[in-house]
């Protein structure tokens, strides 16, 4: 190189990982972060990493002294140019895990761009020990240097891009809402936002564009969606945040199955971004079926071991447990645990303190061998019955049977946890599968025994089944509303519904649940006043973006494909956040704080 080319101010004219066996003979220049510096009694050679891949990087002492001297010097981290030569690899050298395997860079300059200290944890090294994730989230700037969680966030771009792209092709028009707005019950507590002009008053921020995406159909835009930010104040889990997103959608002059099909597209699309076919239409099935099956309305349908109904077997049942329940209007059902007779003791009681905690007062297990049926609970049952119970649960030789008997709704809940966790434990689920599924007819009320009334089960916006209305006044809880969930291997990716647009079926659903037109008012004033200047039928949904890129990566937390998540505690271990404010702040919004009482 002339002492014009090495005085130059270098300029960045490939990424890293885009150079190819194409690219021998080409002078480039990459800059990027120093991954790993090797030196071989000589050659030194550094893998210079970007957002785009690795390089390998070669120092020779003999073509390039000055460069060579500079490298003994860079560490892990440090902020590198290099400019060289693209070269084959020495032959037995070539790295085929590395798309730029087959070549390497011959440097001729290298220039130190910033030093860095020494990581609290190493950056792409697939052989160091697994990372305290509050570690990983107190240095999230480094952490998003790893290669997974890059290609987690280039997985959600990609996911974001097909379906704005599929649903502008559909006609939709992508339309923001705010994010200031008026508080209103949708099941979660709200973030709340002291209004400094107007003292003593708040703005929340939204739980979901619910209200305003119905409002958007009253005005007229017929098909709008976003990529709605959506903030909830509960409690966190591996996929809930207090901020996630959503790819909300809502269609005028639509049936569910417009509905349905539209989003059947839009999965499709999505599906695609990972080289994933899936069929479609996407089966469905109704509430009571999954409930009555699985234990679940997010029922996964990868494996079987579904829930049995063993009401009619012991009808007639002398045992106490047993008959009591079903005199009391519960029910009993079993699972059978196809090979598992052979769980300890120890196991099963495991297994019975589980479904304790879902509710049950127990867990009766049969243990299935060539002689018997080994259970504390067998000398209670007549042969009859246990031949007909063995026959119901399709026991054969080696089945574990499990059985709870209460009121349905413990039973659903106790079984069906308790069916995903020997799924998880006894490795029964199959890999590979994207299960998708409609779960749709729900019931449109629940008996709440707590404030001891009907309420709605999503929200009151809801429209009742046609065929159902005439029960509205006689048996409401057999309602059923025109509501569909969607589930991916028993995670509930979004749930939807064809909305209420006339005032007096929305009057007869208000009465239902004994709200008062003037609370509603107070409440949802502007949705319900817009209602009054003609709405068109409309209906939709929100797909959960986060729990939905969650899956498709593969991983198990959603924490995991945000860039800047709270940690399990709702902390921002990063930011250090929340953090206690400036008085003079509070004093500005008219606010003062309580003191917090002292733990007895």
């Amino acid at each position: 190189m002339t002492h014009e080319d090495m005085t130059k101010k270098l300029r960045r004219t490939d990424g890293c990982g885009d150079l190819r066996a194409g690219d021998i003979g080409r002078r480039v220049t990459l800059m990027g972060w120093a991954q790993t510096n090797r030196d071989h009694g000589g050659l030194i050679f550094i893998d210079l990493r970007d957002r785009s891949g690795i390089a390998q990087c070669v120092f020779n002492p003999e073509d390039a002294p000055d460069a060579h001297v500079e490298a003994q010097h860079i560490r892990s981290e440090f902020v590198l140019a290099v400019q060289g030569v693209v070269a084959p690899r020495p032959e037995g050298t070539v790295n085929a895990k590395l798309p730029t395997g087959e070549v390497e860079v011959h440097v001729e300059r290298l220039q130190v761009l910033n030093t860095a200290k020494t990581p609290p944890f190493p950056i792409n090294d697939e052989n160091a020990p697994e990372v305290d994730e509050n570690l990983r989230l107190r240095y999230r700037y480094l952490d998003l240097r790893n290669a997974r969680m890059l290609r987690n966030l280039t997985l959600r771009h990609q996911v974001a891009h097909a379906a704005r792209e599929y649903l502008d092709e559909q006609g939709f028009l992508e339309i923001e809402t705010p994010l200031l707005i008026k508080s209103t019950p949708e099941g979660a507590r709200d973030f709340l936002v002291p209004a400094r002009l107007r003292s003593g008053e708040f703005y929340a921020l939204p739980q979901s564009p619910q209200l305003l995406k119905q409002t958007l159909m009253v005005s007229g835009i017929e098909r709008y969606y976003q990529l709605a930010r959506c903030l909830r104040d509960e409690d966190l889990r591996g996929d809930r945040q207090f901020e996630h997103t959503q790819i909300d959608l809502e269609m005028s002059f639509v049936e569910r199955d417009d509905v349905l099909k539209l989003v059947e597209g839009l999965i499709r699309r999505i599906m695609a971004v990972i080289g994933v076919e899936v069929p479609a239409p996407f089966p469905r099935m109704s509430y009571t079926e999954a409930m009555a099956r699985f234990g679940s309305d997010k029922p996964d349908t990868r494996f079987g071991m579904e829930l049995v109904d063993l009401s009619a077997v012991f009808a007639n049942t002398e045992f106490k447990a047993f008959a009591g329940v079903l005199a009391s209007g519960g029910q009993v059902k079993g699972l059978n645990v196809k090979g598992a007779a052979s769980l300890s003791r120890r196991e099963l009681d495991e297994l019975t303190e589980f479904a304790k905690g879902f509710g049950a007062k127990g867990l009766a297990y049969f243990q299935v061998t060539a002689d018997e049926l080994k259970s504390p609970v067998t000398k209670f049952l007549s042969p009859e019955e246990i031949e007909a119970f063995k026959q119901a649960m399709g026991a054969e030789m080696n089945d574990l049977l499990l059985l709870v008997a209460d009121v349905p709704s413990v039973v659903a809940q106790s079984l069906g946890r308790l069916r995903l966790h020997l799924a998880d434990r006894l490795r029964l689920i199959p890999e590979g599968l994207w299960n998708y599924l409609w779960v749709v007819d729900f019931p449109m009320f629940e008996w709440n025994p707590d404030t001891d009334q009907i309420e709605p089960m999503h929200h009151p916006f809801t429209m009742p089944k046609a065929e159902d209305l005439a029960l509205m006044d006689t048996d409401p809880l057999q309602v059923r509303g025109e509501l569909y969930d969607l589930v991916l291997n028993g995670n509930e990716l979004s749930s939807g519904s064809i909305r209420i647009h006339r005032r007096d079926i929305q009057e007869r659903v208000l009465r239902t649940i004994n709200m008062p037109l003037e609370q509603v008012r107070e409440r949802f004033g502007f949705l319900v006043e817009a209602f009054e200047f003609g709405a068109p039928p409309h209906g939709g949904m929100g797909i959960g973006l986060d729990r939905l890129v969650m899956l498709m990566a593969g991983e198990k937390t959603i924490r995991d494909v945000i860039a800047f998540p709270k940690a399990s505690s709702g902390a921002d271990l990063m930011m250090d956040a929340p953090t206690a404010v400036d008085p003079i702040q509070l004093r500005d919004l008219g606010l003062a704080l309580l003191k917090k009482p002292e733990a007895k």
